[in-house]
């Protein structure tokens, strides 16, 4: 297999959000990131994608937050976990901006550390840091 070939397991993810704006608050807050709006062809009345940022030769994915009418967010989510230098740091960044600390940071052992929160929309997250 040609190393163009091979792949992260991992490609995308979408989070699924009732608020969009209240997620992105959230996520801008608790990351320092901003996000870029997507738009795909024939998209159904109403969707709306916010992508978080991509840099085409970093390693990892990027994924968006997604609001689909009909399709409401806390049930139907996958649990992705964000890099960080410090996951501590983020979570209290993501305490502060409405989020709920799930699992303050626990060691996983040559793993590095996670933490688990909830998001403004009652999704579970990850925080992953080696540190």
């Amino acid at each position: 297999m040609s190393e163009d070939a091979i792949h992260n397991p991992v490609g995308w993810f979408e989070i699924y959000v009732n608020d969009m704006q209240r997620a992105k608050t959230f996520y801008e807050a608790m990351l320092g990131t901003s996000f870029t709006r997507l738009e795909a062809p024939n998209q159904p009345p109403g969707m709306e994608m916010w992508a978080f940022p991509m840099h085409e030769h970093a390693m990892g994915v990027t994924g968006a937050l997604v609001k689909i009418p009909g399709l409401e967010a806390g049930g139907h989510n996958i649990l992705v976990y964000f890099r960080c230098a410090d996951c501590a740091v983020e979570a209290a960044n993501a305490a502060k901006a409405g989020g709920q600390i799930v699992k303050d940071k626990m060691s996983i052992g040559q793993y590095g550390f996670i933490v688990l929160l909830r998001d403004s929309e009652g999704n579970m997250i990850g925080l992953h840091s080696m540190q």
